[in-house]
């Protein structure tokens, strides 16, 4: 089973240092790049990313990343 893809480009988000974060890997959530329960009863699981500092970091927004939930630019052959 595939994931959707809600869009071919990352999302840049500025995270918090400490603060844990949950990307969607199934691409249903409203919330994208973060998970809202979307993949209930689905065999996809969201992804915990903790911030070990504040940054810019870039969710992958295709869901195909093979480093989640970060972009490695797999949307580029979507």
């Amino acid at each position: 089973m595939n994931p959707d893809i809600p869009q071919k480009t990352p999302y840049a988000v500025e995270v918090e240092a400490g603060k844990s974060y949950y990307w969607c890997a199934c691409g249903k959530s409203k919330t994208q790049p973060f998970c809202d329960g979307a993949h209930q009863g689905s065999p996809f699981s969201p992804v915990a990313y903790k911030a070990e500092e504040s940054k810019t970091v870039y969710f992958c927004g295709c869901k195909h990343s093979a480093n989640q939930p970060f972009c490695d630019g797999a949307h580029s052959k979507l």
